[in-house]
């Protein structure tokens, strides 16, 4: 069974090679591959100099790099880690052989601080609002879908389309397999602070406000009766509430003196509708999307214990 170990790495000079020794140690059959995306450092010579095989990725962010790994190594069995040194290497034989005996296509493997400053209050809080709105959308979620350190079916990686470019892909990892109704799974593992001298690329607000981004568009592209019936409901509404005494009046007193409220609400009615209407046509177009991408993941085989 061949399995890939998949490492991005930017400015992880301080990490890396400690890194790629870890998983060689946990997995010496398994073939390590470090994604260099514009590191300024050392980090891609001392990843060689560990035994890696070193490629480089030039579009700035994590999901291109992630789209590059899926599109250019194969395997059996995907383990995708962050190069930070947080995560724990010796877990990775554990984990492929659950993906395997399990027959799952993805494995999460959850965080749990060893140290205070690990994970920070403001990522924390971020997480578990993004896995609220998730579980909320798309069904049951993970306890942590924004973890570095995943393990993947060759069938959820050959069929996963990679469209986000930056942080933002871990939540797209997690809909994929929750809108595809994926076998899936969750271990906890403990999560290491950081060495000295090493800085999180993930910036709390900026790449927050992606992510929910991407919330609010695969939303509008794969459950657009939702996405569109929501907004169709509040013009509704507002027609309504300025409709509804124009007609109390009319009933009273036969006049309509409110012509521009009128047009107003009936405008605003209609538009309503017309949201109404463009929900149902896309949801039947986007059913029609998620047979295509059922059909090519299950053109790959199963992973066999």
């Amino acid at each position: 069974m061949r399995i890939a170990v998949l490492i991005p790495c930017y400015n992880e000079e301080l990490t890396v090679a400690g890194v790629v020794e870890g998983f060689r140690s946990a997995l010496p059959d398994a073939s390590i591959y470090v994604y260099d995306n514009n590191s300024r450092d050392g980090t891609a010579a001392k990843a060689a100099a560990a035994g890696a095989v070193v490629r480089h990725e030039p579009r700035q962010g994590k999901g291109n790099v992630v789209r590059r790994m899926f599109a250019d190594i194969e395997a059996d069995i995907y383990i995708l880690v962050d190069g930070d040194g947080t995560y724990d290497a010796t877990a990775a034989g554990m984990l492929a052989a659950r993906l395997a005996d399990d027959n799952l296509d993805m494995l999460v493997a959850a965080r749990a601080a060893e140290a205070k400053d690990a994970y920070r209050p403001g990522h924390r809080t971020g997480n578990r609002l993004i896995t609220g709105a998730i579980t909320w959308l798309f069904g049951r979620a993970f306890g942590d879908i924004l973890s570095g350190y995943r393990v993947f079916s060759r069938r959820y990686v050959k069929s996963f389309p990679a469209l986000s470019a930056g942080f933002e892909t871990e939540t797209e990892l997690t809909i994929h397999a929750l809108q595809l109704g994926m076998p899936v799974g969750e271990v906890t593992l403990p999560y290491a602070e950081r060495p000295d001298g090493s800085v999180s690329k993930l910036s709390t607000w900026s790449d927050g406000l992606r992510i929910l981004r991407l919330i609010v568009v695969l939303l509008k592209d794969e459950r657009p009766l939702l996405f569109f019936g929501c907004i169709g409901g509040v013009f509704a509404a507002l027609s309504l509430i300025l409709g509804l005494p124009v007609v109390a009046e009319f009933f009273r007193t036969g006049l309509v003196p409110r012509f521009p409220t009128a047009f107003l609400a009936l405008g605003l009615m209609l538009v309503g509708v017309f949201c109404l209407f463009s929900g149902l046509i896309l949801d039947t177009v986007s059913r029609g999307r998620r047979e295509m991408k059922r059909l090519a993941y299950l053109g790959h085989p199963a992973v066999k214990p």
